[in-house]
């Protein structure tokens, strides 16, 4: 499952590269959310121009399918740094201080490794359909762009999962429960007062607006 989490963050060096290459990893989500609205403005164009004038936009399946390896690997490391892939905490969620760290920093590790081997496969068939040429059926939309975002995101998400092994190795060393520029587990208590500050916030909100 998935859990609440939060990064803690101090004038460590590791502190500091954690929050610089998370700019970078932002910037990189926020290009895939800008794709996403892209195409819910292709399809939209699409199913007007479609209904309107009988002319829908030539190659749109070609440009859909193109586009999905950006929104859906440009935000890896991203999700990877924030804590929020799906992940089974029913055992992890009740081991505290090192035996956690340790069990993070296996995982990580592994993460990694696996990462790696997507790289160099990915890479490959990205190389492949630039050697080749290949294109799509409708248009011919060249594919080799996308594929290539599949390498280059995961060589971010390696990045990221080699700071994650920093921190978790800090942390093993280090001991404690609130080791820095790792994405940290909330237990229900703070999960529900964070959302119940949040509800209270917007009805908060909505008062004043109605007072107004």
């Amino acid at each position: 499952m998935s859990a609440s989490h939060t990064v803690l963050s101090d004038n460590t060096w590791l502190s500091r590269l954690d929050r610089m290459y998370f700019r970078f990893e932002t910037v990189l989500n926020l290009v895939g959310g800008i794709v996403i609205f892209l195409l819910v403005f292709l399809a939209t164009t699409n199913v007007l121009g479609r209904w309107f004038f009988s002319l829908p936009i030539s190659g749109y399946i070609d440009w859909v399918e193109q586009a999905m390896a950006f929104f859906a690997f440009l935000g890896i490391a991203y999700t990877q740094r924030e804590g929020g892939h799906i992940r089974m905490d029913m055992l992890v969620g009740h081991i505290h201080g090192r035996p956690l760290w340790f069990t993070e920093l296996v995982s990580a590790i592994l993460m990694l490794l696996v990462t790696l081997v997507l790289i160099y496969g990915s890479f490959l068939h990205f190389l492949r359909a630039y050697q080749i040429g290949d294109s799509s059926l409708d248009i011919n939309l060249p594919t080799w762009p996308a594929k290539l975002v599949v390498p280059v995101a995961l060589s971010v998400l390696a990045l990221r999962l080699l700071l994650n092994i920093w921190g978790y190795a800090r942390a093993l060393k280090q001991g404690g429960d609130e080791p820095v520029a790792v994405p940290l587990i909330e237990d229900a208590a703070s999960m529900a007062a964070a959302e119940a500050e949040s509800v209270l916030g917007e009805d908060l909100i909505d008062s004043d607006e109605r007072k107004s």
